[in-house]
């Protein structure tokens, strides 16, 4: 029979049926004893004869048996061993320097293992129980040591709130038409384990905060602290002291008013409410069920959190959770916000040379002298803000996809009014030149599509920064009187300082002689020989001369 150390109670329900209480008949014997009390006869032979030594009789009453008594008794029959430990630890006693080598190894060696370690010391001659030894080598030499725990109050009620996430299985999703990964995001109360549950696809930003946003509304109410794992859209930096929380999860967090106080990398014992609802969550809800697609699920989930997990008794505070919550928690819970919270994008930008950034697929315009900075921007439904290094520099109504909003004082004062096709800036600032000026560039501008021609504008106001205002004025008065409306022929006058000389006007038509006019003279036939009549003969006589 394997060996197995008689408990107290045994010792004195030994000693009670021996001295024949609850027996009518006489005293029983040994063999009775121990087929009644469970106990080897060897056994009940030997405490009763410790028992006997220290003084008692059969003739004595159960009182007699106290707790002195049992002490004698044990002390008789298990007399203390030196150090607590037997002849077979105290022979393991002068290896314990090699022991603990052979369990932590070294950087040539790997660790042993017990059974290893047994063969090595009986090969020197120490042979003990291999059970003796696997408890030495456990409390001395720190083989398959584990780190003890504590348990931390579950704190003031309403205060804290773990959050973890979770595979749970897959669901066909809709919008993609295939099988997708779903995943729990669980909310567990540390004072009275009252727990939600939202689903996802994904584990992104929006999700948590969608997730929050429906926790919030089924607890009626915000938890003053929020214990999450090192979720990547919480936690960008992980420390043991000092984590560095991501920007949009703080934005989060202000707008509704609770703490973070995110759980050590690899630490399940930081939020262990959760890490245990997690396994009832998959157990309990998941397991076993068909759904239809999420949004079943989500409907169904948020019943069971109510009905069934709300409702259980719970094994470690002895309560059901949600009449726990309702009656402590609840009232000491954050009033929610006011205003819903408005998800926003955050993001890096960069203002590029031609003095906007881009975020949300629109363009915002940005002074000059943040070109090729990088700058934070936060944009919502409202507003667009940018920000270097906390300070507000610019902000900007938000825009649709594909719009655009410039500030014209964000751009440099010659190209303001030509980015933003200011006609009106264009003619009063030829004006500024000279009256005529502003006339003339009136009149270039008279056009069904007078942008495209802003370009000759601009060259007017380059002959004033050339030539100077007084030139200029005088050449556009003198093209105004003749109403020919050419920047070309203005750059030619003032070329050849002709802007204040009177025009020649061209003559009428006939007033000179032109290029073929003959002389009346070189027409006229004489006279005298329209009234002679020439002789026959005497023209004959002449033409045989």
């Amino acid at each position: 029979m394997a060996f197995r150390e008689v408990s107290v109670y045994e010792v004195r329900e030994v000693l009670r049926v021996w001295l024949g209480a609850g027996s009518a008949g006489p005293a029983p014997g040994l063999r009775t004893i121990a087929a009644r009390s469970g106990v080897d006869r060897k056994t009940v032979r030997r405490y009763v004869e410790a028992a006997q030594a220290a003084g008692l009789r059969r003739s004595d009453p159960p009182e007699r048996i106290d707790d002195e008594l049992v002490g004698a008794v044990l002390e008789t029959v298990r007399p203390a061993r030196p150090a607590g430990h037997g002849a077979a630890w105290e022979a393991l006693v002068p290896f314990e320097e090699q022991i603990r080598a052979w369990v932590n190894g070294d950087g040539e060696t790997k660790p042993l293992s017990v059974t290893k370690i047994e063969i090595l010391l009986t090969r020197q001659g120490c042979t003990v129980p291999y059970r003796t030894l696997h408890r030495f080598a456990t409390e001395r030499c720190g083989f398959g040591s584990r780190e003890t725990t504590v348990r931390v109050v579950d704190g003031d009620p309403g205060v804290e709130c773990q959050l973890d996430f979770a595979y749970m299985g897959m669901l066909d999703d809709p919008d993609t038409g295939r099988r997708r990964k779903v995943h729990a995001l669980i909310f567990t109360a540390v004072y009275s384990r009252h727990q939600f549950v939202w689903l996802t696809f994904s584990q992104t930003l929006t999700a948590v905060i969608a997730g929050c946003e429906a926790a919030w509304g089924f607890f009626g109410g915000v938890f003053a602290v929020i214990i999450p794992d090192n979720l990547k859209p919480v936690v960008n930096q992980a420390d043991q002291f000092s984590p560095v929380l991501s920007s949009g999860w703080l934005d989060y967090s202000q707008h509704v008013g609770f703490g973070t106080d995110p759980a050590r990398v690899r630490s399940p014992k930081d939020k262990p409410k959760v890490e245990r609802a997690v396994q009832y969550v998959r157990g309990n809800f998941w397991a076993g069920e068909r759904f239809t697609d999420l949004a079943d699920a989500q409907d169904r989930v948020v019943r069971w959190c109510a009905e069934t997990a709300g409702m259980r008794m719970h094994g470690t505070i002895c309560a059901r959770p949600l009449e726990v919550f309702i009656a402590d928690e609840q009232p000491k819970l954050l009033p929610l916000p006011a205003v819903a919270y408005d998800p926003p994008i955050l993001k890096t930008v960069k203002v590029h040379k031609d003095f906007h950034a881009e975020i949300g697929k629109a363009l915002y315009s940005l002074p000059g002298q943040w070109i090729g900075s990088t700058l934070d921007a936060r944009a919502d439904r409202e507003l667009v803000k940018f920000y270097h290094r906390g300070q507000l520099v610019k902000a900007h109504p938000r825009q649709p996809a594909g719009g655009r909003h410039t500030d014209p004082s964000d751009l440099p004062e010659h190209k303001a009014g030509y980015a933003m096709r200011d006609l009106d800036t264009l003619v009063a600032t030829c004006a500024g030149h000279g009256p005529n000026i502003g006339i003339y560039a009136e009149r270039i501008l008279d056009d069904p599509l007078p942008w495209t021609r802003m370009r000759s504008v601009y060259g007017l106001l380059g002959l004033v920064k050339r030539y100077g205002a007084g030139p200029v004025e005088a050449a556009c008065d003198t093209a105004l009187t003749l109403d020919v409306i050419s920047v070309r022929k203005i750059t030619s006058m003032l070329e050849r300082a002709t802007e204040t000389t009177p025009p020649a006007l061209p003559a009428a038509a006939g007033a000179g002689p032109t290029r073929f006019t003959r002389d009346p003279s070189e027409f006229a036939t004489p006279r005298t020989h329209l009234h002679a009549v020439p002789n026959s003969d005497h023209t004959s006589q002449e033409r045989n001369r």
